[in-house]
């Protein structure tokens, strides 16, 4: 961290117990991302109600680079848990950002549609034909909704493209209402 932890404790009593939790706790972020500029953390206590105890609330605020992250979790009777849910809320959003950083965020695939051409229903597999005239191979097991059986020719499906060594082939062939 670039700028030392700034901890503040509103409407409740400093607590060395607390505040050592919290250093440990802000510690840890380090280790879910690098590149931690700064860290405050406000600890308050509020009055629910005279006769049903007091809320909890930790606040953190965290900056990286180009992005600040700003959680709040509330507990009742414990500032503890409120302390630990808030924290694990941060690292959370902190992996996110490096997993987006470092492009390991998973895409889905686009489905394309088409309609069943062709079917050999004997040998298990058939063939798919897109707008643009491509022809798709897909083999019973590549068949999700309904099953195999089911098909029929002229019917328009959904389904994803995977290159294989024999060219290219439809995958997860769904039947139901789709834009063409």
């Amino acid at each position: 961290m670039q700028v030392p932890l700034q901890i503040t404790f509103r409407d409740i009593a400093r607590s060395d117990a607390l505040e050592a939790r919290i250093r440990e706790k802000a510690s840890k972020l380090d280790d879910f991302h690098p590149h931690i500029m700064s860290c405050r953390v406000v600890i308050e206590a509020r009055d629910r109600h005279r006769h049903q105890g007091k809320e909890f609330t930790a606040r953190i605020d965290v900056r990286v680079p180009r992005h600040e992250i700003v959680i709040n979790r509330d507990h009742d009777e414990d500032v503890f848990v409120a302390v630990r849910d808030a924290f694990d809320a941060v690292a959370r959003r902190l992996e996110d950002m490096v997993r987006v950083d470092r492009g390991d965020v998973k895409t889905h695939e686009i489905p394309l549609h088409g309609t069943v051409a062709r079917l050999f229903a004997d040998e298990g597999y058939g063939f798919i034909v897109a707008p643009d005239g491509r022809e798709f191979y897909f083999s019973r097991e590549n068949v999700v909704d309904p099953t195999f059986d089911q098909l029929e020719i002229g019917v328009p499906v959904q389904f994803i493209e995977e290159v294989a060594g024999e060219g290219a082939q439809a995958k997860r062939v769904t039947v139901g209402k789709h834009a063409m």
